[in-house]
């Protein structure tokens, strides 16, 4: 005889993507500490944990079926303070470009204004990241791995192609946000 599966939104492991977002915001202290200390290796180690939770935790939401609005709030938030305080240090101690670490807190204080915005004019939001948006920080955590890589003084891809496609990536991607909100907001306010 059958035994029928629990449905996903039943399961005990289904909070088990929102635990590894909240992993990886707790990860940004002390790799904030490791980087301000010029640990290479060990914040390397910590990055790429990171980076691969962000890929883990997104799998096991959309392949179990355990998608939730805070988990969709938990993996923005995660992401953007690892990423913003990795390339903000990393910019401080001159390792990465200025413009760079600009052009990247930019497109997430735009995003994140947008979101205020969106909740206090509209109503609540529910994130959906764009395909270009992941690329967007997908392309960000390997240029950071790169970065770290060679910092210590492991054999490291050029980081050279990736900065430029970070950069792009994040100018895309923030035009991207603004046109595609801006269309759904104007949408709402005229429904209403």
């Amino acid at each position: 005889m059958a035994v029928a599966m629990p449905a996903a939104s039943q399961s005990p492991w289904r909070h088990l993507p929102n635990a590894i977002s909240m992993l990886r915001v707790v990860l940004v202290a002390p790799i904030c500490w490791l980087l301000l200390h010029r640990s290479w290796s060990s914040s390397l180690a910590f990055v790429a944990v990171a980076g691969v939770s962000d890929g883990v935790d997104g799998f096991l939401a959309r392949h179990y079926g355990w998608q939730s609005r805070l988990g969709g709030m938990l993996d923005a938030i995660a992401d953007k303070l690892l990423l913003v305080s990795c390339f903000v240090i990393l910019a401080w101690l001159g390792e990465v470009p200025l413009w760079l670490t600009s052009i990247v807190c930019a497109r997430d204080l735009i995003i994140a204004s947008g979101a205020v915005l969106w909740r206090w004019l509209i109503g609540r939001i529910y994130p959906q990241p764009s395909l270009l948006s992941k690329a967007c920080t997908f392309m960000q955590i390997v240029y950071l791995v790169c970065v770290l890589m060679a910092l210590a003084r492991w054999p490291a891809p050029s980081s050279f192609v990736f900065m430029w496609l970070v950069a792009g990536l994040c100018v895309a991607s923030g035009l991207d946000y603004v046109v595609r909100w801006s269309h759904r907001a104007w949408q709402a306010r005229n429904a209403s």
